[in-house]
């Protein structure tokens, strides 16, 4: 996060944004209803651990939203085509 981002869908937006943490939550579901049925610990054997971003990042200009390593690559990469 203590990275400089740049939107990489607008290409203006250097300074704001929202951070969007990703909190997981395992659980068992009804296969007809679709209802909740119980929270599986994530010590359970079946259960596969999660290997999502921790973190999502919304362009607070045009509003994308796309995984932390998008904003800052495309940062570095205008860095490197436009130095200062």
């Amino acid at each position: 996060m203590d990275q400089p981002y740049l939107c990489p869908t607008c290409g203006t937006n250097r300074s704001r944004f929202n951070l969007i943490e990703q909190v997981v939550r395992s659980v068992k579901k009804d296969p007809v209803s679709g209802e909740i049925t119980e929270r599986v610990s994530a010590s359970d054997p079946l259960q596969a651990p999660y290997r999502g971003d921790r973190y999502r990042v919304q362009c607070g200009v045009c509003g994308v939203i796309e995984p932390e390593e998008r904003f800052i690559k495309t940062a570095q990469q205008n860095a490197e085509q436009n130095p200062i």
